[in-house]
């Protein structure tokens, strides 16, 4: 009888494997191969875009000798339009069988509008620290100097009323 043995299949070095080339040697690693794959050829067009629109366009896919391109307004999708003569040979010059520019307009997300939070009054309490921190700030001057005599922060709510001035210009006029 023979002696025949399968052979085990061969083992993998014992050695961690870091994450992303364990991913990339599975069958599963295929679309991240093809999102680095169109990330660098977005790199090697990008600087064949005019300056201005290189901010607002991205590759986001090459299919069937399309380059399809998606941008964030209308304006710069006409613009990568006007730029497609370039782009193309650009794209076939390092080794892309482009023969079409396809532009996409991206709306971009709108965040929801929080509604605004209601404004709640100052307490009375508050308010009057408020002023006398106020008035702490200012330097007495000369229309302050009843403030100085009264003790007060100076914001009284008749300010402007003319009883605490009246009197004290009528004492004076006397």
């Amino acid at each position: 009888m023979s002696d025949y043995r399968s052979k085990p299949p061969p083992r993998r070095p014992s050695s961690p494997q870091p994450a992303l080339d364990a991913l990339l040697a599975e069958p599963a690693g295929d679309p991240i191969r093809r999102a680095l794959w169109l990330d660098g050829l977005d790199r090697r067009l990008r600087p064949h875009l005019p300056y201005s629109l290189a901010a607002h366009a991205r590759l986001a896919n090459f299919e069937n000798g399309r380059l399809v391109f998606v941008v964030d307004a209308p304006v710069w999708r006409a613009k990568l339009r006007l730029a497609a003569p370039e782009l193309l040979d650009a794209a076939r010059s390092v080794g892309i069988a482009a023969a079409e520019l396809v532009v996409k307009t991206a709306v971009p997300v709108a965040h929801p509008m929080q509604a605004p939070r209601p404004v709640i009054p100052l307490s009375a309490t508050t308010q009057q620290a408020l002023q006398a921190a106020l008035a702490s700030l200012k330097e007495p001057g000369p229309s302050d100097s009843h403030v100085a005599r009264s003790g007060g922060a100076g914001f009284d709510d008749d300010v402007g009323s003319d009883d605490a001035g009246s009197s004290a210009d009528s004492d004076d006029s006397t």
